[in-house]
């Protein structure tokens, strides 16, 4: 079953997504019952990500190394010191 939901989203195959969910239900296993109706909850979001080839991950990541450098820098400097941390000029020389 891990393999074969693997395979939905390397292959992009939306349309095997549904019989997938109702194979889990069908197999008798509680945990992955439960994973299948948590993927029927939210079958949009799912869908698309069996779907498309794009990602939010970059976003997610400058927005993640950001917190932690406002994390890090809690009380000891002002907007500018941040803003020097988190803003990379190149190298012009």
């Amino acid at each position: 079953m891990a393999l074969s939901f693997h395979s939905i989203f390397e292959k992009k195959d939306a349309k095997a997504l549904p019989d997938w969910i109702q194979q889990a239900k069908d197999s008798g296993i509680a945990a992955l019952k439960n994973f299948a109706t948590g993927l029927e909850s939210d079958y949009a979001a799912i869908e698309a990500a069996a779907t498309y080839h794009w990602s939010n991950g970059q976003v997610e990541g400058q927005v993640n190394r950001l917190k932690l450098i406002k994390r890090q820098m809690y009380g000891r400097a002002g907007f500018e010191l941040l803003h020097k941390r988190v803003v990379h000029y190149p190298n012009t020389g």
